[in-house]
């Protein structure tokens, strides 16, 4: 990528994060792990939009009070797993930011993600397989909370974070959350 592109978050709560930190530092291939426990909303905004995200993301944050959420079990990522997370909420957030960013956004960020945290990927389908046994054993589905939204600048692997928004309203968007 010829240049360093925007990644929005949606922020986990201190109790979910770290149990998914966690997993995440167990299973993810260390030479591949640069990162922590996250939940992307957009993967590549561009730089040019620095001046319109971070007050869009502060005012968003503002008006919205925290979205309930649940990790609803595992996502097969084929070479990897993921936790899946069901939170309708955050992705009426997200279709209003991608709104503003309407004709700016790469087409991977045109489409509505599926929520998720990445545990394990780039490793063999067998590994994946395994990993996937044992947390479907040990379970996986937690109630939430998201506490926020965040703006990280991407460095070729590792994230810069550059800010952090709570949610701090009493609206939960359009779902009723």
């Amino acid at each position: 990528m010829s240049f360093e592109p925007f990644i929005v978050t949606a922020e986990l709560p201190p109790d979910i994060f770290s149990w998914a930190d966690g997993l995440r530092r167990a299973h993810y291939p260390v030479e591949r792990n640069h990162l922590e426990a996250h939940v992307t909303l957009f993967h590549s905004l561009a730089p040019s939009l620095l001046a319109e995200i971070k007050p869009l993301l502060a005012r968003l944050a503002g008006e919205f009070a925290a979205p309930d959420a649940r990790i609803t079990g595992l996502m097969d990522l084929g070479r990897g797993t993921a936790l899946a997370i069901d939170c309708p909420a955050m992705l009426d957030l997200r279709a209003q930011i991608a709104d503003h960013f309407h004709g700016a956004l790469t087409s991977q960020d045109s489409h509505a993600p599926r929520l998720h945290i990445t545990v394990q990927n780039k490793v063999t389908a067998q590994e994946a397989s395994v990993l996937k046994r044992q947390l479907a054993v040990a379970g996986v589905e937690r109630r939430f909370r998201f506490a926020g939204l965040g703006l990280h600048l991407y460095r070729g692997g590792p994230w810069e974070a550059l800010g952090r928004w709570s949610f701090r309203g009493a609206s939960r968007g359009k779902s009723g959350g």
